[in-house]
């Protein structure tokens, strides 16, 4: 079999060189062992503000295996890992991130699983021994999150993963916009299994998702995949309405009774309650418009500038 390697980069010139050396050290061990006969790695370069362009169209000259798509922009790590799986012309792919954390040797074990008749094979965190505490948390929060918002989607996996050729051709069917491929690939079907690693320190350079884009990710991810937060909405205006039904049958028998007190809390902390509520769903359904508002235009997903050693 033929394995294509898809790497998605974003300023990674500390780490691209050692990532590619040892990817090519890995793929020729196991053509020694004849695991796989051929391969290619396949890098794309998502807009890079660094010599990460630079540094791989070098690697690429000096290497027929090294294959490199470089966008006119930075469209996203979705969108380099979606381009990467597009143009991989292997019998099976393997996507995993530049900064070695999740370690290559791990694929190895993913090719037994391939042989044994698995089309995809997720690989999955066991430890996470160098991420801090705040880390672990937040990570651990947002696959509970995304169980509870109903997406489907396997716990402590990324996006390390193989997929074998009727799997990529069935991805290329998908159109969609707002990509959240770990949502999208469990929602395919198909044979699967899982092998686990404990993650590795990064090799160099810096983390590319701090709390602010993980948060961004966690809403991408549930607005879509899943309606769970317009039906929270839905139950709770319901639930809120009945509410008022009781509040103000108490109004008019106090009124009625003659036991009124004019008082200011009792008028202006409804006022804000529903007043906040009101604008919290409003926030809802102004993600969920913006997301249909992405589909509608049918804009490409992603616009490449240059390719090397690439003829599809």
């Amino acid at each position: 079999m033929k394995l294509s390697i898809v790497v998605p980069c974003y300023n990674e010139e500390s780490v691209i060189g050692e990532t590619a050396g040892r990817l090519v050290r890995l793929a020729d061990g196991w053509i020694s062992t004849g695991l796989i006969s051929d391969f290619e790695i396949l890098f794309v370069d998502d807009g890079s503000k660094d010599n990460t362009l630079a540094i791989l169209k070098d690697l690429a000259r000096q290497n027929p295996h090294i294959k490199m798509i470089s966008f006119s922009g930075n469209f996203g790590h979705q969108a380099a890992l979606s381009a990467g799986l597009h143009h991989a012309g292997g019998d099976a792919a393997v996507s995993l991130d530049a900064d070695l954390q999740d370690p290559p040797e791990v694929i190895e074990e993913m090719l037994e699983k391939y042989r044994e008749g698995c089309q995809i094979v997720y690989g999955v965190r066991k430890e996470r021994p160098d991420d801090t505490a705040f880390k672990k948390y937040t990570a651990h929060a947002f696959y509970r999150l995304m169980a509870l918002m109903g997406v489907n989607i396997v716990y402590n996996h990324a996006d390390f993963r193989l997929l074998s050729r009727p799997v990529l051709d069935e991805l290329k069917r998908f159109r969609e916009v707002n990509r959240f491929l770990r949502g999208i690939i469990p929602t395919m079907g198909f044979e699967h299994a899982m092998v686990y690693y404990d993650r590795d320190r990064r090799f160099a350079g810096q983390t590319k998702y701090p709390l602010r884009r993980m948060l961004s990710f966690a809403v991408e991810g549930i607005t879509s995949f899943s309606s769970v937060p317009l039906r929270i909405a839905a139950f709770l205006g319901l639930f809120i309405f009945f509410m008022s039904l009781l509040l103000s049958g108490w109004a008019l028998t106090v009124y009625y009774a003659g036991e009124t007190v004019p008082g200011w809390a009792s008028t202006v902390l409804p006022i804000y309650f529903l007043g906040g509520i009101q604008l919290m769903f409003f926030g809802i359904l102004g993600e969920y418009i913006a997301k249909v508002y992405m589909e509608v235009k049918g804009r490409p997903l992603y616009i490449i500038r240059e390719k090397y050693n690439l003829e599809n």
